[in-house]
């Protein structure tokens, strides 16, 4: 059970990024408040948990009411994985949060009150993405019993809390660490994802063939 807690913790936090999710929403939120800053972060952190918990919840019986095994969706979430892991890496998917976090500021020009990112673009896609979605889905299949499923969840529960304090800190963290730091995490983040796509993958192929 420590041992399924430690790897979806792992997953969920690399696939999640909150180092990486921090400087966008500091960007975000450059012209509101702390107070409004705090409250949109923990707006967001909710419902990216609510839809995580939902998939986690539900996510199986979608896949049987499509006629879909779980073997197959692991090598399909595990092959995602490794795109964005890729994406990670050479630090393209950066760039489109932050191209995504420009074309948000630009409406907030357009505006002279502040625009609540905390649903769109934070929640959905930046948190609940397709990658966390996947990942979620993929660790409760492999959670077989009710103190597995509790260790999935937990760990679920632990980044998103780390989550919601790297939104909070948001601001403050990127003045002392800079933008150097996000880079260095998140590449690391990305070769560490990388591998634990493979073992999807290849914990799939196992199940399909019966290796």
């Amino acid at each position: 059970m420590i041992e399924l807690f430690v790897s979806a913790f792992i997953t969920l936090f690399v696939v999640i990024d909150p180092p990486g999710c921090a400087p966008i929403y500091a960007g975000l939120t450059a012209d509101a408040n702390t107070a409004q800053r705090r409250s949109m972060a923990i707006r967001a952190t909710v419902i990216a948990t609510i839809i995580l918990l939902i998939f986690a919840w539900f996510g199986e019986g979608l896949l049987g009411a499509l006629h879909i095994e779980l073997d197959s969706f692991r090598i399909a979430g595990g092959i995602m994985l490794f795109a964005i892991a890729i994406d990670m890496v050479f630090e393209k998917r950066t760039e489109r949060r932050h191209d995504r976090a420009d074309k948000v500021r630009a409406q907030h020009a357009e505006s002279p009150e502040v625009e609540d990112v905390s649903v769109f673009p934070m929640a959905m896609p930046m948190l609940a993405g397709p990658g966390a979605i996947a990942s979620i889905m993929l660790l409760m299949a492999r959670a077989s019993t009710v103190e597995e499923t509790a260790a999935v969840l937990a760990a679920l529960g632990v980044v998103m809390v780390l989550t919601l304090a790297a939104l909070i800190a948001a601001a403050p963290l990127m003045r002392f660490f800079g933008d150097q730091f996000e880079s260095v995490v998140t590449r690391l983040l990305g070769v560490l994802l990388a591998a634990l796509a493979a073992q999807f993958v290849i914990d799939g192929l196992r199940g399909s063939f019966n290796l």
